[in-house]
């Protein structure tokens, strides 16, 4: 009898071993429950890498126009890129918004050149490139957009002109970023280009035909020549602001301040010839910026 209970009770601890490795492998073959994997920092978008919201504590310490911000649940994340040059679709915006605040506080001017991107700093420098018939020029970006499908610049209505496709609509573009813009005044919304105290050191310009310097031409202007561009230093809407920058330009060439009547009073746009060579045109455009006027723009004929 005894026997009988002494292998009942060894029967009952082998079986109680193998439950315990049973369970042991059970709990070696269970997968252990994952940590949350923390999300790196959003990388600003051009296009689509990243339209998440952002992780806590993301945009502290930046500016307003530089901050995420969300439109129809999609998020954009401003920021320079120096290396920006993407090709997309162009297209313009005008009279709807015609006197409205741009999204950097300045007044929107269908009738100047400027331009709206969703990612770029504001304001910054682009230059635009119609890739339909080879026509390109510099803008000031001072707004947000556009926001329909994958559009990726909104131009003023002037700056569509110049490019040759407003009346179209949509134009394959390429847009390449230049850099930072001069700050605006924010009591002088219209006004495009800044005059510093004192214009900053530039090297000699040698141009090939040399002019002598001239006096300001303060003249009203009908129409520019046939064939000839001419450089926009900027808009005022002060006479005598625009007067002054016209005698800070006069060793570029032939200055012109020319009143433009609009419905909230008269600008000032100061211009200088540059000829019927596209090629010397962006010449006197890049001289014209160095004397200080960074915004500076190559009106076509």
């Amino acid at each position: 009898m005894r026997r009988e209970q002494r292998s009942e009770i060894r029967a009952l601890k082998v079986l109680g071993l193998v439950a315990l490795g049973a369970a042991g492998l059970a709990a070696c073959a269970t997968p252990s429950p994952r940590l949350p994997i923390a999300k790196g920092t959003p990388k600003a978008t051009p296009d689509r890498e990243y339209h998440g919201p952002p992780p806590p504590g993301y945009g502290q310490g930046l500016r307003g126009t530089e901050k995420p911000y969300q439109i129809k649940g999609i998020w954009y994340y401003p920021k320079a890129d120096p290396n920006y040059d993407v090709v997309g679709t162009g297209s313009w915006y005008g009279e709807q918004f015609h006197n409205r605040r741009t999204a950097n506080g300045e007044v929107f001017d269908m009738d100047l050149p400027s331009a709206a991107h969703k990612t770029l700093p504001l304001p910054s420098i682009v230059e635009v490139t119609n890739l339909e018939n080879g026509r390109k020029m510099r803008l000031r970006v001072n707004d947000r957009g556009p926001f329909v499908g994958d559009r990726l610049i909104d131009l003023s209505k002037a700056a569509a002109d110049e490019l040759g496709y407003r009346g179209k609509g949509l134009a394959k573009v390429r847009v390449r970023y230049i850099g930072p813009a001069p700050k605006t005044a924010a009591d002088q919304p219209r006004r495009y280009a800044s005059i510093p105290a004192s214009p900053p050191p530039v090297a000699p310009y040698r141009p090939p035909v040399a002019p002598p310097p001239r006096e300001p031409e303060i003249v009203t202007v009908a129409a520019p020549p046939s064939g000839a561009y001419r450089v926009q230093a900027g808009s005022f809407a002060n006479r005598d602001n625009a007067e002054r920058a016209a005698e800070r330009l006069s060793g570029a060439g032939r200055v012109t301040v020319e009143p433009m009547e609009r419905s909230g009073g008269t600008l000032y746009r100061v211009l200088v010839s540059a000829g019927d060579d596209e090629g010397l045109a962006w010449s006197v455009r890049d001289r014209v910026a160095s004397l200080g006027f960074g915004d500076a723009t190559v009106l076509r004929p």
